[in-house]
């Protein structure tokens, strides 16, 4: 039987080692939120994100919560983890653990106490200054990988909204979405949102 229990008692992770697991992670004791891609340590902004990020993040996980009331599926706000295996879901097996801004998960089975193990339905990340490289590159190609069917990628300075979606293990993207147009998710059927309206409450 694998054991759960990791070899590591690590307190600050050494950026360029590349092999961290969610075991490892489970013992850091930092104050800034970290993400861990294919076993390499991703530090979020020192520094919170800027008002405009949280309230669009807010505002966005609102308009999902209603909507998903008394559905199965539920959804979810950052700091969350969201455990990504690759073949087993043990600790010291997972190198993969993202805090993406929203995610919906209507597979149950997927949420524990400590999140979720398994790619969310649908994924949201908010853009700011110090996250574009992190959402464009290396959270783009982990949540394709591990099946995401639905990928938000929203910015609240541009007011635009990209949707990816997951055809035949790959992303399409739709055109770039801003006000005027109705954002619809495929994986949250019956979901619209009207980038207008929602756009001209966050100032």
């Amino acid at each position: 039987m694998e054991k759960e229990d990791s070899k590591s008692s690590v307190k600050e992770p050494d950026l360029s080692y590349g092999n961290y697991t969610y075991a490892d992670y489970l013992t850091w004791d930092m104050e800034e939120m970290v993400e861990l891609i294919k076993g390499k340590v991703f530090k979020k902004a020192a520094a919170a994100p800027k008002r405009i990020h949280q309230r669009l993040a807010g505002s966005l996980y609102t308009e999902f919560h209603l909507f998903l009331k008394g559905k199965k599926c539920q959804a979810y706000i950052a700091p969350f983890d969201v455990r990504l295996p690759v073949k087993s879901k043990k600790d010291h097996r997972i190198h993969t653990v993202v805090q993406p801004d929203i995610c919906v998960v209507c597979d149950i089975e997927k949420l524990d106490d400590r999140g979720c193990v398994g790619a969310p339905d649908l994924v949201v990340e908010v853009l700011s200054p110090g996250n574009k490289q992190l959402e464009l590159q290396n959270k783009y190609k982990v949540y394709e990988e591990s099946g995401v069917t639905e990928y938000w990628l929203m910015d609240p300075e541009g007011q635009t909204l990209l949707i990816y979606t997951l055809i035949q293990g790959s992303y399409q993207p739709s055109r770039l979405m801003t006000s005027g147009d109705t954002a619809k998710s495929s994986a949250i059927v019956g979901f619209e949102l009207n980038l207008e309206a929602f756009f001209e409450e966050i100032n």
